[in-house]
C-alpha cells in the first residue's frame, strides 16, 4: 500500500501539469485514493482536521498582511518611493537599478506581496529605464528580481505558512529570515554597480536625475519614514516579543489604512476592491491547505511518510545527503508548481524527515522559503515573469526577460548555499532575542 501513496503523488503532478486546479485536484485524489484503499469511514478525522486550520490563530495572520499589503498598494507610496530613489542614485551609473532593489526592499518589508511589487515597478519604473538606455536584460531582471524579494523578507506570506506546516514559531522565522534577506539586497546592489562598471553602456548615470534639487533631502524623508515607521512597528513589534505575528498583522493593517488615507488614497472603491482581493487571495490559500490536509491524511494513512522515511534515511551521507536532494527537488519543482503548492504539498512529507534526523526545524524552514523565491523567476511557470511580461512595454521580449533573470537566480542558490554551509549566520539573531 506504501507504494500506492507515491502513485498519489504521480497522479497529483500530472493532473496539475494538465492544468487542473490545485485545491480541487488535491481533495479528488485524497477521496478516490483513501475510500479505495482506507475505506470511506477512515474521513471521520477529516473534519476535525479542517476545524483546526479553522480555528488557527496563527494563520489570522494571512488576511490581515494581505489587507496591508494590497491597501498599500494603493496608497502611491511604490510611485513616491520610486521617484525619490531614482533622484537620489540617478546620477550614477547602474543609479536606476539600484533604486529599484532598494524601493522593492522596502515593499517587501512592507506589502509583502510579490504581484503587486514586479507589476508597480515594471509600469513605473521600466519605461524610464529603457527610455534611457538601460539593457533590457538588467532592467528587467532586476525588477523580476527585486520584485520577489517579498518571499523572504518579513513579513511575508510564505513564512508564515511555512512556520505552520513545519511546526516552528512565525516570529523566530521571521527573525531567521532577517540576515538572508539582506545578503540577498546586497548581493542584488553588488551585481548592479559591477555591471555597471563592466558595461558601462547596459547602466549609464543619468544626469538629469542628478540630485540638485534643494528639496530632495526632505523629498527622502517625506517618502522613507513613513514606510520605515509601518516596519518598525509590524516587526519590531514581533521581534520585540510585544505582539504575535497575527497582532502585529492587525497592526500593519491599520497602518496601512493610516498610510492610505496621508496619501488621500483611502476611500470606498480601494476600499472594496482591498477587501475583494483579500478575500479572494486567503480563500485560494485555505482552499488549497484543505485539500492538502485531505491529501496528506490519506498519504500518512496509508504508509507513504514511513516509505519516505525508510527511502531519505536509506540515502548514503546521512543528513547532508538528506539536504542536498530535498533541496534539488524543491528547486525543481520550482519549475512547474506554485510555493503555495509545495509548501502544503511537498513540504508536510520532507519535514518530518528532517526532524527525524535531527535537523534544526527552524533552519530548515528558512531553506525551503530560500528556495521557495526561485520559482517566482524560474521559467516555465515562473511567477513573476508572468507579471512582468504583462505589464511591460510590448517591445520588451521574452528572451530579455529570461536572460536578465539568470544572475539573479544564481546570486540566490549562492546564497542559499551560504546558509547551509552556514547556519549560524541566520539563526544567530533569533538566539540573540531569546536570551
Amino acid at each position: 500500500m506504501e507504494y500506492w501513496a507515491l502513485a498519489m503523488f504521480l497522479v497529483l503532478f500530472l493532473l496539475l501539469l494538465i492544468g487542473y486546479p490545485v485545491a480541487f485536484t488535491l481533495g479528488a485524489i485524497a477521496l478516490g485514493f483513501g475510500t479505495v484503499f482506507l475505506g470511506i469511514e477512515f474521513f471521520s478525522l477529516l473534519p476535525l482536521r479542517i476545524w483546526g486550520i479553522m480555528t488557527n490563530f496563527t494563520l489570522l495572520a494571512v488576511p490581515l498582511f494581505v489587507f496591508m499589503g494590497v491597501i498599500l498598494e494603493k496608497s502611491g507610496i511604490a510611485e513616491e518611493l520610486l521617484d525619490t530613489m531614482g533622484r537620489l542614485f540617478g546620477s550614477l551609473r547602474g543609479g536606476l537599478a539600484i533604486s529599484v532593489v532598494v524601493v522593492g526592499a522596502l515593499l517587501a518589508a512592507t506589502t509583502g506581496v510579490v504581484g503587486a511589487s514586479v507589476v508597480t515597478m515594471t509600469v513605473i519604473a521600466l519605461p524610464s529605464m529603457l527610455k534611457r538606455g538601460y539593457s533590457p536584460a538588467l532592467a528587467s531582471g532586476t525588477i523580476a528580481a527585486s520584485g520577489t524579494l517579498g518571499q523572504i523578507i518579513p513579513p511575508s506570506i510564505i513564512l508564515i505558512l511555512l512556520g505552520d506546516v513545519v511546526g516552528v514559531p512565525e516570529g523566530e522565522l521571521f527573525m531567521a529570515a532577517a540576515v538572508p534577506g539582506a545578503m540577498l539586497i546586497l548581493a542584488y546592489i553588488l551585481y548592479v554597480v559591477w555591471t555597471a562598471w563592466r558595461h558601462p553602456e547596459s547602466a549609464p548615470a543619468i544626469k538629469s536625475l542628478a540630485n540638485q534639487s534643494p528639496d530632495l533631502l526632505f523629498s527622502v524623508i517625506k517618502s522613507l519614514v513613513p514606510p520605515l515607521l509601518l516596519i518598525l512597528a509590524v516587526l519590531g513589534s514581533i521581534f520585540f516579543g510585544i505582539a504575535s505575528p497575527t497582532e502585529s498583522a492587525a497592526v500593519g493593517a491599520l497602518g496601512a489604512i493610516v498610510l492610505a488615507a496621508i496619501h488621500r488614497r483611502m476611500n470606498l472603491n480601494n476600499l472594496r476592491e482591498a477587501l475583494q482581493r483579500t478575500t479572494r487571495l486567503t480563500s485560494m490559500v485555505f482552499i488549497i491547505f484543505i485539500g492538502a490536509t485531505a491529501f496528506g491524511l490519506v498519504f500518512v494513512g496509508m504508509g507513504g511518510d514511513k516509505l519516505i522515511l525508510d527511502l531519505f534515511t536509506a540515502l548514503p551521507g546521512g543528513k547532508w545527503t538528506f539536504l542536498v536532494v530535498s533541496m534539488l527537488l524543491i528547486f525543481f519543482l520550482g519549475f512547474f508548481l506554485d510555493f503555495i503548492e509545495i509548501c502544503f504539498i511537498v513540504v508536510p512529507v520532507i519535514a518530518p524527515v528532517a526532524i527525524h534526523m535531527g535537523i534544526d526545524p527552524l533552519w530548515f524552514a528558512l531553506l525551503i522559503a530560500l528556495n521557495l523565491q526561485t520559482s517566482f523567476l524560474t521559467p516555465p511557470f515562473g511567477f513573476s515573469l508572468f507579471y512582468l511580461k504583462a505589464s511591460a512595454p510590448p517591445t520588451l521580449k521574452l528572451e530579455s526577460i529570461y536572460r536578465g533573470i539568470v544572475p539573479f537566480v544564481v546570486i540566490q542558490v549562492i546564497v542559499l548555499g551560504l546558509i547551509i554551509a552556514f547556519p549560524q549566520i541566520s539563526l544567530w539573531l533569533p538566539e540573540m532575542m531569546s536570551k
